[in-house]
């Protein structure tokens, strides 16, 4: 029976297609597929729903099935946050001129393109840094990719990374990294959350490619150390690649006022919607040098004089580097979902501006000094773990609670609680780590920390 929504499914049609491109069967397109490779029985699919209406309901039971952080008090993160997004990037990034199941070309999508130039030209802002390329999958593979281009420009096989990473970080740089490039965890301090720059010392040398650090780290931590690293970094031929949250750079120094070769980080923060996690796009940014730029596996929207005297056009730059021209050896992880999030992000940081930012950073340092410290005034509760000072994010450590049963005792009071830690961190015990962002009053953080004193008791 033809598929209701997919009129290839139609016999008739399906055949005017084969005959189109002189093929007997669609079984003759996968014959060259090894037959070990292919799956031979049949899967176990539920019986499809034709009608709309039951389709529509047999939906929304699944998705009834989540709680979404807008109906809880949500203290979730770990590179996915719960940040106000004003009605503007909404309404912009809902235009049918951003939302496409693909995008148009230079001949034929000048607003588009224009929109991500505008894009580079603020967050290279933001960011201090000379260049801005297209936005990729998230802030990992924009780090990844980086670290890899950083082994090609110094041909050298080794690079070093915090321990201060979360779990999915570090398996992106096993993907991109581990078949050909030695990754060296560099510790941080037990106290401070820091990065040991003694053990960074220690073990960089003339076969390190690239020094990596995140700002803050994963802990949570500012990693006000992060230029020192970078010094160090570029004393023995190295590059610096500075991850950075970028809502925090209102009042945090720049990667590019750090002296970053390359700066990564997510978009998210910016406008996106948490989206069960999928509202994310990695952004890369570097100095302004062509071997610099030419060794991304990305293009660059550039903007460039037409045939006609005072106008000008976009296009892509760096096009050669990517898969589209590599196919197959290209390394390049985008998508044009990840461009219409650029969109987001650039009207997000025009609404706000450099006094917005900063009032936005502001904020999140002061929201979460306020929550750490009530936290930690709990007895059996360490918080904040460690003594740097952080921004939007903080351990906290149970002296007796096990952190699983800790944070299922919240939900049922209507609170999502902090990740768990006993994966990416086991070394932290009974940890776990939470986010504050400007979405939390005072009265959220009470009602927080007066639950937890219950569940605790």
């Amino acid at each position: 029976m033809p598929h209701p929504y997919i009129p290839n499914s139609a016999p008739e049609v399906r055949r005017e297609m084969l005959d189109a491109i002189g093929v007997d069967s669609v079984e003759d397109l996968y014959r060259p597929i090894p037959s070990e490779l292919r799956f031979q029985g049949r899967l176990p699919l539920e019986e499809g729903i034709p009608e709309e209406g039951r389709l529509r309901r047999h939906v929304e039971g699944i998705l009834r099935r989540n709680t979404p952080a807008t109906d809880v008090l949500s203290f979730l993160g770990a590179g996915c946050y719960q940040h106000e997004v004003p009605a503007v990037c909404d309404e912009i990034n809902r235009r049918g001129e951003f939302v496409t199941s693909y995008a148009g070309d230079v001949y034929g999508d000048h607003g588009r393109l224009q929109a991500l130039w505008e894009f580079q030209d603020v967050m290279a802002e933001l960011i201090e840094m000379d260049v801005v390329t297209t936005p990729n999958y998230d802030w990992s593979t924009a780090a990844a990719m980086c670290l890899r281009s950083s082994v090609m420009l110094t041909g050298r096989k080794r690079v070093l990374v915090p321990a201060a990473l979360l779990l999915d970080r570090r398996l992106v740089f096993q993907d991109y990294l581990a078949h050909d490039v030695q990754v060296d965890e560099i510790p941080f301090d037990e106290a401070t959350g820091l990065l040991d720059l003694a053990a960074l010392q220690a073990a960089i040398g003339d076969d390190v490619a690239a020094v990596y650090v995140e700002y803050p780290n994963a802990l949570g931590v500012i990693e006000h150390q992060a230029g020192e690293a970078v010094e160090i970094a570029h004393e023995h031929g190295a590059m610096a690649v500075v991850g950075a949250d970028p809502s925090g750079l209102g009042v945090l120094a720049s990667p590019g006022s750090l002296g970053a070769d390359f700066a990564v980080g997510d978009l998210q923060p910016l406008g996106m919607h948490m989206s069960y996690g999928g509202g994310l796009s990695g952004y890369i940014g570097c100095r302004n040098d062509a071997e610099v730029i030419g060794s991304l596996p990305v293009f660059i929207f550039a903007k460039t004089a037409t045939l006609e005297p005072g106008q000008h056009g976009f296009g892509y730059l760096n096009f050669d580097r990517t898969h589209y021209v590599k196919r197959g050896e290209g390394s390049q992880n985008g998508g044009t979902t990840t461009a219409l999030w650029a969109i987001t992000a650039a009207a997000y940081l025009g609404l706000h501006g450099p006094e917005g930012m900063r009032e936005l950073g502001e904020g999140l340092l002061q929201r979460t000094r306020y929550a750490a410290d009530r936290i930690g005034a709990l007895p059996g509760v360490t918080a904040p773990r460690f003594t740097g000072a952080s921004l939007k994010e903080f351990v906290v450590t149970y002296d007796a609670h096990d952190v699983a049963s800790v944070d299922a005792a919240l939900r049922e009071r209507g609170i999502f609680g902090g990740k768990d830690l006993s994966v990416d961190f086991p070394s932290l015990g009974r940890s776990s780590l939470w986010a504050v962002t400007e979405v939390h009053t005072k009265d959220d953080i009470d009602r927080l920390v007066a639950t937890l004193g219950e569940v605790l008791a």
